[in-house]
């Protein structure tokens, strides 16, 4: 099978496609032929060596899948041969995915509804995941609550902004204006072109999910309402101190991600429930994924970029 590497770590360009030998699943696992592979941030991180979670390289990036399950190992009996599935794998140990067959364990994957795309499947894994566990099982948003997601249009954002509009939240989104048209379809109630307009001007609000950090961390801390919350994405530069938190008397949590079959099974409820959509920005084959990379690198994305075996 074809599977993309890197023997070191650096610019998108290192990544290379060689020939490897299929595996074959062991205990609790499925061999699944694949149909669609998210790209994300992450996936850029590991790649360039700013995230060292994977060790030294050679190694293959890429966490989210969806394809067709093309054997079972032994003590598997919830999935069979031909099954459609979706997941995201092995977080934080490599998942391994950007290649024609990929391994998964049966407590990572669930079944790919017909309301979604293989690739749309592909894509829905770890920025629906991210969401998900970051409004829901972080900020427990309510009905009624002031909901603002920065960087709104993007992969975990588009998907950030139904989900809180599903749990009946007000959304504010932050974009560009060219990006307007898709959140307004999406349910965004109030959008802010960041070129035009400052976004403190909206508060105060009851919860920020901040998906760009830095000086926005540092903003946005202070029009959160007293006892509401901060989710910062990126750890390495929240933009805030335990020190500002607690003299805004406010909370602050920074998200992660994990594998949850139960939570991706939510997700797709509200996929079928008509209530959420993924939005694909680009699909590529897997023969340019460096060129994926060079695409995440801009930090422009409107949704998901998707390779395709």
């Amino acid at each position: 099978m074809r599977v993309v590497t890197q023997h070191t770590v650096g610019a998108p360009s290192v990544l290379t496609i060689v020939e490897t030998v299929r595996p074959e699943p062991s205990y609790g696992q499925v061999l699944i032929k694949t149909g669609a592979i998210g790209v994300n941030p992450v996936d850029g991180h590991v790649r360039s060596g700013a995230f060292a979670m994977l060790g030294e390289p050679p190694f293959t990036v890429g966490w989210d899948v969806a394809g067709t399950i093309e054997s079972v190992g032994p003590g598997v009996s919830a999935f069979a041969v031909g099954d459609k599935v979706l997941g995201m794998l092995a977080l934080p140990q490599a998942g391994n995915t950007y290649a024609e067959y990929v391994l998964a364990s049966v407590n990572e994957i669930i079944y790919k509804p017909t309301s979604l795309t293989i690739q749309q499947a592909a894509a829905l894994p770890m920025a629906g995941l991210t969401a998900w566990q970051s409004l829901v099982g972080l900020a427990r948003i309510q009905s009624g609550q002031r909901v603002l997601v920065h960087r709104a249009a993007g992969g975990v954002g588009h998907l950030a902004v139904q989900i809180a509009k599903a749990r009946g939240a007000y959304v504010i989104g932050t974009a560009s204006a060219r990006k307007h048209g898709l959140l307004s379809s999406l349910g965004v109630d109030e959008l802010i072109d960041y070129h035009t307009r400052d976004f403190t001007e909206v508060g105060p609000v009851d919860v920020v999910f901040d998906l760009v950090g830095g000086e926005y961390g540092t903003r946005s801390a202070r029009i959160v309402a007293e006892g509401g919350i901060l989710i910062s994405a990126y750890p390495q530069d929240t933009g805030v101190t335990p020190e500002l938190i607690a003299e805004l008397g406010i909370r602050h949590a920074i998200t992660g991600v994990r594998p949850s079959a139960p939570d991706l099974a939510r997700l797709v409820a509200l996929v079928e429930a008509g209530r959420l959509t993924v939005h694909i920005d680009q699909v590529l084959p897997l023969e340019e994924a460096v060129k994926a990379h060079e695409i995440i690198l801009t930090g422009t994305t409107t949704g998901k970029i998707v390779l395709v075996p």
